[in-house]
């Protein structure tokens, strides 16, 4: 487990992490998610003792990772792909990296199959793409077996394939016990890989909740209604907190009823429905309503100029 009390880390008069507590537990996936300057890669970095923070704590395990006898065992983490020695095979990399550990050669060639790097193994990590560099980021992150595991974005150049990969691969992780803390940008896949969710903006906790519970706070549902009598359901429907629109003849979108209030009032009045559907908001939406307000680097669009 990683436990962040209190956490702050100050740069000048700028709060990068400003007092942030939370906990991720295992046996789920949990999305860290932010804009882009809301101190995710920060928090990371201070978890790892890589930045020593300004005020509270975090540990892994119980206890803060410089102080683990044997932390590459307790919690494996990818904040840089790009950091390997460029002109070692991806194999020798990890062989360096296992011998500093006591790690045996079965357990390098053990991640080297289980990230798909096998037929390139023996090539210089420097001339690997951005895809490549992934997989031998996430390959030294698991080298130590640990009960943790922490990404920094970890689908960043990846294929369609290997986006699917590192999905199942996650889910796999957790459905074995382990502490999976993993961030990204990618919305619509952390909405197909995540169960709970841990949202920051410029530095302060937004959110720590499930994934369902949050589209469903964010949401305000609007229900789809269509009916050759909408108009006489129109007038049942419509009152205090209820938006009823119309954008073509028989259809009615409603907002401050559920579906099961409208049917309900739609059968005590027998009138015939042929659609009662509920939109719900993408975690994409959801979280673009909660971090609007947090963003720190926008644009603004313009018109090309001839």
């Amino acid at each position: 487990m990683i436990e962040v009390v209190e956490l702050s880390k100050r740069y000048g008069d700028k709060h990068a992490v400003d007092a942030l507590s939370f906990q991720v537990k295992p046996g789920v996936v949990t999305g860290f998610l932010g804009p882009n300057g809301a101190g995710k890669s920060t928090t990371m970095r201070m978890i790892l003792g890589l930045d020593a923070p300004t005020g509270g704590h975090a540990t892994v395990n119980g206890r803060r990772y410089a102080d683990h006898s044997d932390p590459i065992r307790q919690i494996g983490a990818l904040l840089e792909a790009r950091a390997v020695h460029t002109g070692r095979s991806a194999r020798n990399h990890l062989l360096a990296q296992a011998a500093t550990h006591g790690i045996g050669t079965r357990r390098v060639d053990e991640v080297i199959d289980m990230v798909g790097l096998r037929d390139v193994a023996g090539k210089r990590a420097g001339g690997f793409s951005l895809g490549m560099g992934q997989r031998l980021g996430i390959a030294a992150a698991l080298i130590g077996d640990p009960a943790v595991v922490m990404l920094d974005e970890p689908v960043n150049g990846l294929d369609p394939d290997g986006i699917r990969w590192i999905r199942n691969l996650l889910k796999d992780l957790a459905a074995q016990g382990r502490t999976v803390f993993v961030s990204s940008h990618l919305m619509s896949e952390m909405a197909q890989t995540a169960q709970h969710l841990i949202v920051v903006g410029r530095g302060r906790l937004l959110a720590d909740v499930p994934l369902a519970e949050f589209t469903r706070r964010a949401s305000q549902a609007t229900v789809r209604v269509r009916s050759p009598q909408a108009a006489a359901l129109r007038e049942l429907l419509v009152g205090a907190g209820v938006t009823v629109t119309s954008g073509e003849p028989g259809l009615l979108e409603v907002t401050g009823l559920s579906s099961e209030q409208i049917g309900d009032r739609a059968a005590a009045a027998h009138l015939t429905l042929y659609e009662l559907s509920t939109a719900e908001t993408s975690l994409e939406e959801a979280f673009m309503s909660m971090t609007r307000d947090t963003v720190e680097y926008s644009g603004s669009a313009t018109k090309a100029s001839r």
